[in-house]
């Protein structure tokens, strides 16, 4: 375990029961999420999918069809 790691295990331990429990959910939902990403980025197909992807938003961004992104507007 890195030292980063035992940190914020160290500091969630000192959090109120309920708290903990609740970053103990969120902990264990990232890493879910991650090994689902992880998961469908290894699909042949992903890559083909991304591609296109990619391939359709330069088409729109040299169509004029997009514009700077502003954090205003997040």
């Amino acid at each position: 375990m890195t030292q980063l790691l035992e940190k914020a295990f160290e500091q969630a331990s000192q959090l109120a029961e309920e708290d903990q429990d609740e970053f103990a959910r969120l902990m264990l939902a990232e890493l879910e999420s991650e090994r689902r990403w992880a998961e469908l980025f290894a699909r042949p197909e992903s890559e083909e999918l991304l591609g296109r992807m990619a391939d359709e938003a330069l088409a729109a961004h040299r169509a004029g069809r997009t514009r700077p992104l502003d954090p205003e507007d997040l």
